[in-house]
């Protein structure tokens, strides 16, 4: 039985995906601020990719300097507010509070970081400014973590930035790839904006760039930030993978982060793949009103690819597991009726398939959870750029391709993680062109 009814509107819409980690109020602020040990070797602070001072951060949050906590934050990480709410913070900073070794509940240090961001953004406290002309011009190609973060440091440091966009909203995945329950998209573009209108970066939107035309960038500009991310839901050739009612999970939870109500979904939903966009489609499903929805993996739930957590919330969505079990086929004539299965299970190492334990689950729609596509191609045509065995690109310690003027970051580097790991390879990106440009 469907736990969710289908939203009609956007108020039930929003009761569906209430956020996971609502705002703080200021007495909330206080008291959980109050209980931070302030370690002195803090362990948070490592466990964070931007390495925020987050014991500085939360004493300026208790002693009322908000204003002083996010800046805090932002000297770290452009994208403070939306990875407060964003990031696997139990996997992170607060998965390293020393609280967790005494059986009491770490610092809520996401939901802080929010605070302390959300108030300078709503009352447009002017916390940057751009520095002071050095004559030289970047291009940044994707307005996604990691080429916002990057365009935002140069912005600071005197650089003239060119931000290249294909879709009509900043900030990549973050708004058009993370599930709505999460974060809103009105936290999202808030912050977004709030960057923008102080730093003054240019971001030309419905902007797609070929490789002809970023090799055209490099007799135009000084430097070339590569921040493109991943492309559209791999395909795994599975039979019947062209049926009406395939998608791709990333095409799902974009159409449902940009739709909300008017988003439709099957009345019985598998979804195929187990990370954690599987987990944010399967969820995503369940809350639109889907009165069944499966989450189907090849493998053992232990050898999932997601955070335990997010398989958590599906199932408190309502979604059921389906686990050593491997799609055949996807039935149905012309549109989906079902997806054809056949059980798994580990020899010496090995996954291999049990014959004779073939099995079928109706359905009326199928997500294909199955990675994104990288842009191999796009990277191949550009003279110079090397790729590793992972269709990766190759840099350094600063971000620097092998081709000199180029510099990446994001998933077309780590092949796909965290918003928050994003943000990090851009900023550190911007201060390896500097010192590149500046022969330091």
């Amino acid at each position: 039985m469907a736990e969710y009814k289908k939203p009609k509107n956007e108020s039930e819409f929003n009761q569906n995906f209430a956020q996971k980690k609502p705002l703080m109020n200021d007495t909330e602020a206080y008291y959980e601020s109050s209980r931070c040990l302030f370690c002195y070797d803090a362990p948070c602070m490592n466990a964070c990719p931007t390495h925020i001072d987050i014991p500085l951060f939360i004493k300026q949050i208790h002693t009322d300097n908000v204003e002083g906590a996010a800046a805090t934050i932002y000297d770290a990480n452009w994208f403070g507010n939306a990875c407060g709410k964003v990031c696997p913070t139990g996997m992170l900073c607060e998965g390293a509070c020393v609280y967790n070794h005494q059986n009491v509940p770490p610092i809520d240090i996401g939901r802080l970081q929010n605070y302390a961001t959300d108030k300078v953004i709503r009352e447009k406290t002017k916390l940057f400014k751009e520095g002071e002309s050095n004559g030289r011009k970047v291009a940044v190609v994707g307005a996604g973590p990691a080429g916002l973060a990057c365009a935002c440091e140069l912005k600071t440091m005197g650089y003239e930035v060119d931000v290249y966009e294909a879709k009509s909203k900043p900030s990549g995945l973050t708004v058009h790839g993370v599930a709505p329950y999460k974060i809103t998209n009105e936290e999202v573009l808030a912050e977004m904006d709030y960057l923008q209108e102080q730093l003054n970066y240019t971001i030309h939107y419905n902007h797609p760039v070929n490789a002809d035309e970023i090799n055209k960038m490099i007799n135009k500009y000084d430097a070339i930030f590569l921040g493109v991310g991943l492309g559209a839901t791999a395909k795994r050739g599975l039979p019947g993978e062209e049926k009406e009612g395939v998608v791709g999970a990333v095409e799902f939870i974009e159409e449902l982060r940009m739709n909300h109500s008017d988003k439709s979904v099957g009345d019985k939903v598998v979804v195929i793949g187990g990370g954690n966009t599987a987990m944010d489609a399967a969820s995503g499903s369940a809350r639109l009103g889907a009165s069944e929805v499966t989450l189907a993996y090849r493998n053992s739930k232990e050898k999932m690819g997601a955070y335990d957590f997010e398989y958590d919330l599906a199932l408190h969505a309502g979604v059921k597991g389906l686990f050593n079990a491997t799609p055949l086929e996807i039935i149905g004539n012309g549109s989906v009726s079902g997806v054809r299965f056949i059980r798994t299970k580990e020899e010496n190492g090995k996954l291999t398939e049990v014959q004779g334990s073939e099995f079928t689950i109706a359905c009326d729609q199928v997500i294909m959870a199955t990675g994104q596509a990288k842009q191999t191609q796009l990277f191949q045509q550009i003279e110079g750029l090397k790729l590793d065995d992972k269709n990766r690109l190759v840099v350094n310690e600063a971000y620097q391709c092998t081709h000199p003027k180029f510099f990446a970051g994001g998933d077309a580097v780590n092949g796909g993680a965290e918003v928050v790991n994003a943000a990090y390879h851009g900023k550190i990106a911007a201060q390896g062109i500097d010192n590149w440009l500046n022969n330091k």
